[in-house]
């Protein structure tokens, strides 16, 4: 880059001054500031459109990796379901041949032990999940069943008054 000093801009705009003429000067430096202006402008918009282009590359090269590893991992899943439905297929296939005789009835279990099991899960989950035990609770009286502050409020107001109010 040139490197243009205060005193050379200054012998430049004196030599400028006694060729021109003081007259024509400011449109002559006007004219030049606005040809300088579009001159960076182009040079901007070159640099710009040459960045975008190495972006777009590298974002296309990036595309293709992406795609590539897309297409690998779909081929491993492909292969694994395969390799899994070919499994299930022969297992299924050993099952079929081998002895069916036996009645499936010892699986299943009669409506009230199933009513049963699910109180008992329920009772074992709270208890489970409670801070403090049941028998502990019955023993010192603490409240069983909790109500809102509200319906606390309704339960223990007296009838007769009403609230006073402040103003």
């Amino acid at each position: 880059m040139i490197d243009l000093g205060i005193s050379k801009l200054a012998l430049i705009g004196v030599v400028a001054l006694v060729v021109i003429g003081p007259e024509k000067l400011p449109r002559v430096a006007r004219m030049a500031g606005t040809l300088f202006g579009r001159a960076q402008r182009y040079i901007n918009d070159v640099k710009a459109e040459v960045s975008k282009e190495i972006e777009l590359e590298s974002l296309r090269k990036m595309q293709t990796e992406v795609e590539q590893a897309a297409q690998n991992v779909s081929q491993s899943i492909n292969q694994g379901w395969q390799d899994v439905s070919n499994d299930v297929g022969s297992a299924f296939s050993d099952a079929t041949s081998a002895d069916v005789s036996a009645p499936l009835t010892e699986f299943v279990a009669d409506p009230a032990s199933i009513i049963r099991k699910r109180n008992t899960f329920r009772r074992k989950k709270l208890a489970r999940t409670s801070a403090v035990p049941q028998w502990y609770k019955s023993r010192h009286q603490t409240r069983q069943h909790v109500i809102s502050g509200s319906a606390r409020m309704a339960k223990f107001r007296a009838n007769g008054r009403r609230p006073v109010s402040f103003f």
